[in-house]
Parts: structure tokens; sequence; C-alpha cells
């Protein structure tokens, strides 16, 4: 069965005044129809980056799409003309952005811009599109459907915001959701209000999802499949109960133990030592060389496969689905912390 969409060997470059910003390095992923792949990892790791290159978002100058293939339904979007791309985004690829107020227009009304999709794909009448922005609206659970479409992004609060931008992408039926950290900022009863929505609105319209996080909770939540992200590479991927209880990476050892367990509570919460590298002076071997306990070198050193020799993705013996693992000491890693590594 083809894949509803598939990013190959994807390199996405800003080139700024400090040098060549390698923002997406070599990424793949894929996704199927009706399930749901959560990016996870922290900020400036590339996940909005690969999700704005699948959109084709990225502004230029600066930043280009330098290789690889995105294929949707077997098209590759990088090979598509701009006004080709107007017709995929919104209507079969469609995205939620991380900040709603800065996403909606305040000058126009929150139903105005629901208007604005459906006329512009659907080939319908103003009278139609309104009939449908409001059922969109009705649909998201947002109370008094009929008032919220003739107001403004200011007069509502930010969970409301963040559903109007749910109805906005959802409005012209897309195969594809590409969610960027819809949750963000949101407190957690609406959080979970947010994603229980997208849950069931994606279950109803048999979407692909696409979340995008640094939130582990949420991609225990809604997640089949999981991609960890870190400086601009994948380093581990695998269906979402290996990657929570088989996990191999060092960074995604250090994101589980990092999150706060209710039978510790007194206790310290784990942290990653060190800092992200600037993404245009990333290790010529492994990017998390700079901060990894497990390093077989503190400094770099000839010799060294850390910091000399870009990992390979390897297979994991005997894991039950394709899991895969870009480290070259994982197996060894795995005897020295024993139960650490798998039951962060």
């Amino acid at each position: 069965m083809s894949k509803l969409l598939e990013v190959k060997n994807l390199k996405t470059y800003f080139y700024t005044d400090d040098g060549i910003a390698k923002a997406v390095d070599d990424v793949s992923y894929d996704l199927d129809k009706g399930e749901t792949l959560g990016l996870v990892g922290e900020s400036g790791c590339g996940k909005s980056v690969s999700a704005l290159s699948i959109m084709r978002l990225i502004a230029e100058p600066p930043g280009r799409i330098v290789a690889g293939e995105i294929f949707f339904k077997g098209k590759d979007l990088t090979k598509l003309t701009e006004k080709e791309m107007q017709h995929i985004r919104g209507n079969d690829i469609a995205m939620i952005f991380q900040e709603p107020m800065t996403s909606l227009n305040p000058v126009f009304t929150c139903g105005y811009q629901i208007d604005e999709a459906v006329i512009l794909h659907q080939n319908v009448e103003k009278e139609e599109a309104k009939k449908r922005s409001i059922e969109m609206l009705r649909l998201v659970g947002i109370p008094g459907p009929e008032q919220r479409y003739g107001e403004y992004p200011h007069q509502l609060s930010g969970g409301l915001r963040q559903r109007v931008m749910i109805a906005m992408a959802l409005s012209c039926n897309p195969e594809i959701l590409i969610a960027d950290e819809p949750t963000t900022a949101l407190d957690v009863t609406v959080q979970a209000q947010i994603l229980e929505l997208i849950k069931k609105l994606q279950k109803e319209f048999g979407m692909g999802v696409i979340m995008i996080t640094h939130d582990l909770g949420v991609i225990a939540e809604v997640s089949s499949r999981v991609a960890v992200m870190y400086a601009s590479k994948i380093v581990e991927y695998s269906n979402a109960d290996e990657i929570f209880y088989n996990h191999k990476h060092p960074y995604t050892l250090g994101l589980l133990s990092s999150i706060p367990k209710l039978n510790k509570a007194n206790e310290r919460l784990s942290t990653i030592e060190g800092t992200v590298p600037p993404a245009t002076n990333y290790p010529t071997g492994c990017h998390f060389a700079t901060r990894c306990k497990f390093v077989d070198s503190k400094i770099p050193v000839a010799g060294s496969k850390c910091w000399g020799v870009e990992p390979p993705f390897i297979q994991v013996d005997g894991a039950s689905t394709m899991h895969t693992v870009a480290c070259h000491y994982w197996k060894e890693i795995e005897k020295k912390v024993g139960v650490e590594v798998n039951k962060a």
C-alpha cells in the first residue's frame, strides 16, 4: 500500500551572515491514512521547519529546500509550482500553527477567515461558505457559533482561538493535518480538550495527522508512531510503545528521564546537560556528542566515532516493529545502564 505522505532525505538550510544553518538535515519519515505521527524534540531541533517544508512555506531567501523529496499521494511537492501548491495547501494538506493570535488576522472576523479558505478551495458562493463555516465552528465545540462567526480574534480566549484555527484547517476536509504545538500556552484542561477534539475529528474525517510537540505527554496521548528529533536530525524512529518502553538513543533517554514522576515528587528533575550547538556549527559526527553522557570522548580526538563519523540508522535487533536508531554505541549503552535505558 502506498503511503499518504513520504518525506525522503529532506534538507532545508538557511543562508545567514553567520554561515549555513542546517535546520533540517537528511530527514525521512512517512505517514499513512488515519494514523498520527509524533515529531518530538526540544525547541530548535527542526520539527516546525520540516512541516513548513512540506507546506512549501519556507521563506526564500534566506531559507531553501536544498535536497530531498516530499511525496504526497505519489506526487513530489518539491517539484510543484507555487500555483499548484496553492491548490494543495489548506485543501489537501492543512496546518494548525503554534500561536493562533499571530496566525489569525486581527482585522478580519473569524468567520471571514474561514470563509476565505472555503471559497478558495471548494468553489462555493459566499452564503454557502458562511453556512459551512458556522457548521465547522459548531463541530469544533465553539458555543454560539453564529455569534462567534462575526467576532474578531481578540474577542476570543486562547482556547477558542485555537478551535477557530482547527475549524479553518478542517473546513476543506484535508487528507493530512499538521498540528504544530497546538496546545502550547493553553492551560492543562484546555490542552486535554484540544487533543481530544483532534482525535475525534481525525476519526470522523479519516485524516493522517503529524503532531509536532516537545511534550512527551502529548505524544503518549495521540501518536501511533514517533520520530525523535535532535539538532536537525531524526535520532530514533519507531512506534510509540517502543519509544517509551524500549528506547535506545541517549537523547530519548534524556527526554524521558526529565519527565516529572508522581512517586518521586520530592526529587530534583533530571536534565540533559549542556546546550544545543548552533545550527551553523554542528559536530561532524553525532550532533548529540556535545551533550551525551555516553560519548566515547569528552572532546574531539582522532579516531572518535562520536565526534568524527555520522551515525547511520540501524534497525534494533528483535524489535516488534521497524525500530531504528542513529547511535554508534546503542548496544553498549544498553548493557551499561540496563534498566535505565529501557524504563526511564
